[in-house]
C-alpha cells in the first residue's frame, strides 16, 4: 500500500512512492530579509517593439487597446528591485562538456524541440495526456476505454539537460480507411483490474537552468497518469535521476479497481449501473444517420416543418421549468438548435466583439486597485444566447477554460490548465425531479438526454458527446407537463441543464438501504477535559428528529478508550445495556442484532444513553486510546448495511491496530527547510478505509484537540471513504468558548443536512476529450467512475483534463455529471449535470475564456499533489512558474505591440495576486510558525472545498464597515444586506480612525482601531470606547439601532454563503489574535515572504529573462 497521502487520485495503492530527490541547501529560499533587495533604478530596458501578428481566424488583435505605458508613479513597500536567485533549484553540476551557449533559451512559446512536432509542455503541467494507441485495422478506442500501454521506453536524463520525452505525433483522427466505425459502447467501461492508461509523453517547456515547474515525468511503460511531478535533476556524472515515483501500476487512484492489498473486490459494485441497465456485448453496428464528426453534414429528408429552428422558451438554470409550459397544446415547433448544428464559422469564432474587456491590457506594476468591488464573477462562455441560457449553473460546474483548445498542443502553448470543478449535490432551491420508467440515454456513450442534444425530427435525436442519432422513445413523445404528444424537445430533461431522475429498479443491485448512523466516540481522559461529549449529547438530543431518514432509519454508539464499548439498545430493554471488549488485537462484535437499532423503535433507550454518557466516564482515568480497534469495530457493525460512521476523537492512538506516535517536532515548525511527515506514517487507515467503500461505508472525522493528533494519517480513514474531516485544535469547552460555538453550529448543520448513499459519480465528456485526475474524497473505481459511499450538498470535486484527439471540426463540446445514489428516504436517484462550451482555435480566445478563479483552484488541488509526492519547495515553485508561463505566453504570442511592464489580460490580472496568497496560505507558507496538523488540514480543504467557500480561505476579503450605508445594498427576505467596497489586503488600507472586516472561509476577524468613532462602538458593540471593547469578544450583541441591525444583516449573509461556522473574532490593536489578523495582509511584506509588489517584480524578472 502506498503511504502518500496526498496523491492526485484516491484509489488503489502499491508500493509507497518515492519523495524525489534530497533538497540541495542551495535550493531552499534564503529566510527573512536575506534577499539581498537594492534600490530600484528607473526601468531602462524596456522589451523592444515587435511587428503585429498577421491576423488569423478567431485571433483577436489587442493592439487598439494597447495604450502607452504612463510613467510608473506606484511607491511600493520599499520599492526595491529583486536580485532574488529564481524560484527554483539552481542547476546542478555537470560533468559533461560546457554548453557553448550561456545565454537562458528563449521562452518563446511558438517555438519546437528539435525534430519535435508538438509545442512545448507547460512547465507547471503535472501529467502529460494519455496516448491512444489503435494497432491497425481495429478501431479506435472510444472515449473513457483504457487504452493499450504505451511502448515507450524509460529515458534517462543527460546531465545538465532537462529530460524531454520523445515527440509524439498526434493526428486529427485515428480513424482508419475504410468503413465508419462506431464508437465504444460504454457498457465497455474499463472494470476492476484492467489495464490502465499509459502516458503520453509530450515535450516539456524549455526553460532557463535552475528552474521548477510542473513537468512531466518520464515516459513510463504502462500505468495511469502521475500527477505534479518535478523533473528530476541529473544526480552527477554519468548517473541517472532518481525516480520520483513508483512504477505507474502502484500508483493511487488511477488503478481501475482495488489492487492487491486495497481489501477484498466489492460485490456490490454499482460500476454498470450508472452506465446503463442495457448490456453490450459488443460494438454496437453503424447506424444510418450516425457519424462520429457530424459538422457540415445535413440530413436532406427532412420534414419542412424542421428546416427553421424555433426556440422554446426557456426558465434560467437550475429552475423549475414550469413557466414554459401551457396547459393548451401548442403546434410542434423545431427545438433549439444543438451545438452540432451550428454554422462551420462558430469553429473559428472569435471573443472580439463579445468580451473585448477580458483582454484588455493591464500592466500589473503601475495598476495598483485590480480589485473589483465586489465578488469576482465567472466569466461567461461566448455561446449563442439561446443556448446559454441553457447552460449549467458555474456555481455547480465550472471549467477552468471556457473556451475549449482545438488541439492538445495548442492547449500546450497557452500555458494554462485545463480541468473541471465540481459541486454536483449542492443545496438547490429549485430542482426539476422527473419519474419516468424510462431515462433516456444515449445507446453508445451512455449520455443522459439533455438541453444539447440535437433533435432531427420527433423520432430521431442526436448525441451531443458521441453524435450517436438515437430513436426518441414513444414514452418520451408525451409531455406530462403539458399534458400533450409529439414535442419531446420541450420536456423537463431538454429544458434543465440540472434535473435529477427517480431512477427505476434496473438501477438498483440491491434494495435501497436504510440510513444508518454510527457514532464513535473517545471518552479517554483527554476527550472529557475537553468537555466535548456534553456538547455531542446534547446536539445529538435537539436533533435526533431531524435526522435524515425514514421508518427504517438505524443509530448506534460505539465509545472507546484502552477499550471497546458496545451499547446494547434493543426494544424492551429498561436502559442501554454497555458491552466491554477489551480483546482489541482481535474486535468482534458481542450482539450485532442489538447493537444498530430502529430509531423509531428505540428513540427512549437512545435518549437515556445521551443523557448518560457525558457523567458514565467523567471520572475516568484511562489515558489511552485504541482508535484503530473501535474503527475496526464500526466497519464491522455497519457492513452488512452501509452507512455513516461519525467519529470524534482528542488524541493521538496510542494502542492497537493503527497506534501512532508524534512526528512533529515544534522547533521546525517556522524552518525555512522542506516540510516533513505530510504523509501517513502507517497505511492502516487507507487500508480500511478502502475496506469501507467496498462496503458502502463512509467515515466522517472530528478531530477536537490541543495537541498534535498526526492529521496526515487519520484524515486517510475519510479520504479514501469519501468522507468529510473537522478540525478544531485547541479545543476545550471553557478556555476555547469559540471553538464550543463553531463546533456546535457545524455539528448541527452535519447531523441535519441531507444524505445520499452507495453513491457513484461518473463525469462524461465529448469524444476527443479526456479526464485523467480527479481531486476531493473518494476512491476511484475505474477510469472515470468515483465511488461515494457517503455524498454530501458541501463536497466539491475536481478534474484535471486532457485533449486526446484534435477538435478542429467541432464547434463546441460538452461535458456531463451523473450522480447516482440512494436518498435517506430510500430512493434511488440520478442527479444529472450538462455544461457546453465552445472550441476556439487561437490564443487570444482561450485566454478571453480564462476562469482566474477555477484555475487558481486547480492549481492549488494540483500542488498539494506536488507537496505530498515531491517536495513543499517544488510545489511553490511550481505555483510561480505557473504565473511566469502563462503570461509569458500572453506577452511573446498575444500582443501585438510590445511594452514594458509585467503584462496581464484583464481576464486573469487577479491571478499572481492569487498564487501569491496561495503561496501564503498555511498549506504552503514557509518561515512562518505552522502546526503540522493545521498544514495538513489546510491541504484537505484545498482538495475538498467547493470552489464558492475555497476562495475566501486563499484570498481573504477586506472590508470597512464603520460607515456602512444601504446604498447599493441587496434586499434579501425582507432583509437589507449592506454591500461595502472590497479592499486590498495591506495595512496601508487600515485607518485608525475605522472598523474592518475581514473574511477569511473559516474566521472572520473585526479589527477596530484605536480612534474608531464612539457611534460604532456605542451602537454596533456596545461599549461606550475603544478601552471598554473585550479581549476575547467573538459574539456582538444584538442591539436595536440601525446600524447594529445593517452590521448583524450583513454578518448573517456573509455566514449564510458557506455550510461551515466561521467563528468572529473581535480583535484591537494590543490583541493576541492581531498576528494572525495580519498574516492575512497577502499584499504586504513579512520576513518570510514578498510583499505582492516585489513578487510582481519577480514575475517581471523571470519573464524578461
Amino acid at each position: 500500500m502506498s503511504t502518500a497521502g496526498f496523491n492526485s487520485q484516491n484509489g488503489a495503492g502499491g508500493q509507497p512512492f518515492a519523495n524525489g530527490p534530497s533538497q540541495n541547501a542551495a535550493m531552499m529560499y534564503p529566510p527573512g530579509p536575506s534577499h539581498s533587495m537594492m534600490a530600484q533604478p528607473p526601468y531602462s530596458n524596456p522589451m523592444p517593439g515587435k511587428p503585429p501578428l498577421p491576423a488569423g481566424p478567431g485571433l483577436y488583435n489587442p493592439g487598439s487597446y494597447q495604450m502607452a505605458p504612463p510613467i510608473s508613479s506606484y511607491q511600493g513597500p520599499g520599492h526595491t528591485v529583486l536580485t532574488r536567485p529564481p524560484m527554483g533549484p539552481p542547476q546542478l553540476a555537470s560533468s559533461g562538456p560546457p554548453s557553448q551557449n550561456s545565454t537562458p533559451p528563449p521562452m518563446s512559446t511558438g517555438s519546437f524541440h528539435t525534430g519535435a512536432q508538438h509545442p512545448m509542455q507547460p512547465a507547471w503541467l503535472c501529467n502529460a495526456p494519455p496516448a491512444v494507441s489503435t494497432p491497425p485495422g481495429s478501431a479506435p478506442l472510444g472515449n473513457h476505454v483504457a487504452p493499450p500501454p504505451s511502448s515507450v521506453p524509460n529515458q534517462h536524463p543527460v546531465p545538465g539537460y532537462p529530460v524531454r520525452p520523445p515527440p509524439v505525433l498526434h493526428s486529427a483522427s485515428t480513424q482508419p480507411p475504410g468503413p465508419l466505425v462506431p464508437p465504444v459502447s460504454s457498457s465497455s467501461y474499463s472494470s476492476s483490474g484492467s489495464a490502465p492508461l499509459p502516458m503520453n509523453p509530450v515535450s516539456s517547456h524549455h526553460y532557463p537552468p535552475g528552474r521548477s515547474g510542473y513537468n512531466p515525468a518520464p515516459p513510463v511503460a504502462a500505468g495511469p497518469l502521475t500527477s505534479m511531478r518535478p523533473t528530476p535533476p541529473p544526480t552527477g556524472p554519468g548517473g541517472d535521476a532518481p525516480p520520483l515515483v513508483a512504477p505507474m501500476h502502484q500508483q493511487e487512484g488511477t488503478g481501475h479497481g482495488p489492487s492487491a492489498g486495497d481489501g477484498p473486490h466489492v460485490s456490490n459494485s454499482f460500476d454498470h449501473l450508472e452506465a446503463g441497465a442495457k448490456t453490450a456485448a459488443g460494438p454496437t453496428p453503424p447506424q444510418p444517420g450516425m457519424i462520429g464528426r457530424p459538422m457540415g453534414h445535413s440530413y436532406p429528408s427532412l420534414p419542412p416543418g424542421y428546416q427553421k429552428m424555433g426556440i422554446p422558451p426557456s426558465a434560467s438554470p437550475l429552475q423549475s421549468p414550469k413557466p414554459p409550459y401551457n396547459a393548451a397544446h401548442q403546434p410542434y415547433q423545431q427545438p433549439l438548435a444543438g451545438p452540432v448544428q451550428l454554422t462551420p464559422s462558430m469553429a473559428g469564432l472569435s471573443l472580439q466583439s463579445q468580451t473585448p474587456e477580458a483582454l484588455r491590457v493591464v500592466n500589473l506594476l503601475q495598476e495598483r486597485n485590480i480589485l473589483p468591488h465586489g465578488a469576482v464573477p465567472p466569466p461567461t462562455p461566448c455561446l449563442p444566447q439561446d443556448l446559454q441560457k441553457f447552460n449549467c449553473s458555474p456555481e455547480v460546474f465550472r471549467c477552468t477554460l471556457t473556451s475549449i483548445p482545438q488541439t492538445q498542443s495548442l492547449l500546450n502553448k497557452a500555458k494554462l490548465p485545463l480541468g473541471l470543478l465540481l459541486h454536483p449535490f449542492k443545496d438547490l432551491s429549485q430542482l426539476p425531479v422527473v419519474t419516468s420508467s424510462t431515462i433516456v440515454r444515449c445507446r453508445t456513450c451512455r449520455t443522459y438526454i439533455n438541453p444539447f442534444v440535437t433533435f432531427l425530427d420527433q423520432k430521431r435525436w442526436k448525441c451531443n458527446l458521441c453524435y450517436r442519432v438515437n430513436d426518441v422513445p414513444e414514452e418520451f413523445m408525451y409531455n406530462p407537463v403539458t399534458r400533450s404528444y409529439g414535442e419531446p424537445h420541450k420536456r423537463p430533461e431538454v429544458q434543465s441543464p440540472t434535473i435529477e431522475f427517480i431512477a427505476p429498479s434496473e438501477y438498483m443491485l440491491r434494495p435501497p438501504q436504510p440510513a444508518v448512523y454510527l457514532f464513535v466516540l473517545d471518552v479517554s481522559h483527554n476527550a472529557v477535559e475537553t468537555g466535548y461529549l456534553d456538547v455531542v449529547c446534547q446536539s445529538l438530543l435537539d436533533n435526533l428528529n431531524s435526522l435524515p431518514g425514514d421508518a427504517r432509519t438505524k443509530i448506534g454508539f460505539i465509545t472507546f478508550d484502552s477499550t471497546i464499548h458496545f451499547y446494547n439498545l434493543q426494544e424492551g430493554l429498561s436502559q442501554p445495556q454497555m458491552l466491554v471488549v477489551s480483546d482489541i488485537e482481535d474486535i468482534f462484535i458481542p450482539t450485532p442484532d442489538s447493537l444498530l437499532v430502529n430509531l423509531s423503535e428505540c428513540k427512549e433507550l437512545v435518549q437515556d444513553l445521551l443523557k448518560a454518557l457525558p457523567q458514565m466516564f467523567n471520572k475516568t482515568m484511562e489515558t489511552h486510546s485504541a482508535l484503530g480497534p473501535a474503527l475496526q469495530a464500526a466497519y464491522k457493525l455497519l457492513s452488512p448495511t452501509g452507512g455513516r460512521a461519525s467519529v470524534f476523537q482528542t488524541q493521538l492512538p496510542t494502542l492497537g491496530a493503527g497506534a501512532l506516535k508524534s512526528r512533529e517536532d515544534p522547533n521546525q515548525r517556522a524552518s525555512a527547510k522542506d516540510i516533513q511527515h505530510l504523509t501517513p506514517a502507517t497505511d492502516f487507515y487507507k487500508k480500511l478505509a478502502l475496506d469501507c467503500s467496498g462496503q458502502q461505508v463512509a467515515v466522517d472525522l472530528f478531530l477536537l484537540s490541543g495537541q498534535y493528533c498526526d492529521l496526515a494519517s487519520l484524515g486517510c480513514i475519510s479520504r479514501f471513504s469519501a468522507g468529510s474531516v473537522y478540525y478544531y485544535p485547541s479545543y476545550h469547552h471553557q478556555h476555547n468558548p469559540s471553538q464550543v460555538e463553531r463546533f456546535q453550529k457545524d455539528l448541527k448543520r452535519y447531523l441535519t443536512r441531507k444524505i445520499g448513499f452507495e453513491a457513484v459519480m461518473r463525469i462524461r465528456c465529448t469524444k476527443g476529450l479526456s479526464i485523467h485526475t480527479f481531486h476531493g474524497n473518494f476512491f476511484v473505481r475505474s477510469t472515470d467512475l468515483l465511488s461515494l459511499p457517503n455524498v454530501n450538498p458541501d463536497a466539491g470535486f475536481a478534474v484535471q483534463m486532457s485533449i486526446e484527439e484534435n477538435l478542429l471540426d467541432m464547434q463546441m463540446v460538452s461535458f456531463q455529471a451523473a450522480l447516482l445514489y440512494t436518498s435517506s428516504k430510500g430512493e434511488r436517484r440520478i442527479r444529472v449535470h450538462t455544461m457546453c462550451l465552445p472550441v476556439v482555435n487561437s490564443l487570444s480566445d482561450i485566454f478571453a475564456g480564462a476562469d482566474v478563479q477555477a484555475i487558481t483552484g486547480l492549481l492549488a488541488s494540483m500542488a498539494v499533489d506536488r507537496s505530498v509526492t515531491a517536495s513543499l519547495c517544488d510545489a511553490r515553485d511550481a505555483l510561480t512558474n505557473a504565473v511566469i508561463d502563462s503570461l509569458a505566453t500572453y506577452r511573446s504570442s498575444v500582443l501585438t505591440i510590445q511594452q514594458a511592464g509585467l503584462l496581464a489580460p484583464s481576464c486573469l490580472r487577479l491571478f499572481p495576486l492569487y498564487i501569491l496568497a496561495l503561496l501564503k496560505q498555511k498549506a504552503f507558507r514557509t518561515g512562518t510558525s505552522t502546526r503540522l496538523d493545521d498544514r495538513v488540514f489546510a491541504m484537505y480543504q484545498l482538495k475538498y472545498q467547493p470552489l464558492s467557500y475555497l476562495m475566501p480561505m486563499i484570498h481573504p476579503v477586506l472590508y470597512r464597515v464603520d460607515d456602512l450605508t444601504d446604498e447599493g445594498a441587496l434586499n434579501i427576505n425582507d432583509r437589507t444586506i449592506p454591500q461595502p467596497r472590497v479592499l486590498q489586503l495591506s495595512v496601508e488600507k487600515l485607518s485608525r480612525e475605522g472598523a474592518f472586516l475581514m473574511d477569511a472561509g473559516l474566521v472572520i476577524f473585526l479589527w477596530i482601531g484605536r480612534n474608531c468613532s464612539s457611534s460604532f462602538l456605542s451602537q454596533v458593540l456596545g461599549v461606550p470606547n475603544y478601552s471598554a471593547v473585550p479581549q476575547n469578544m467573538t459574539r456582538l450583541p444584538e442591539l436595536d439601532t440601525a446600524e447594529s441591525v445593517r452590521f448583524r444583516a450583513f454578518i448573517g449573509w456573509l455566514r449564510e454563503q458557506r455550510p461551515f461556522y466561521p467563528v468572529l473574532h473581535v480583535i484591537r490593536e494590543e490583541s493576541q489574535l492581531k498576528p494572525s489578523f495580519m498574516q492575512n495582509m497577502i499584499e504586504d511584506r513579512t520576513e518570510s515572504a514578498l510583499s505582492y509588489y516585489e513578487f510582481l517584480l519577480h514575475l517581471q524578472q523571470q519573464i524578461s529573462k
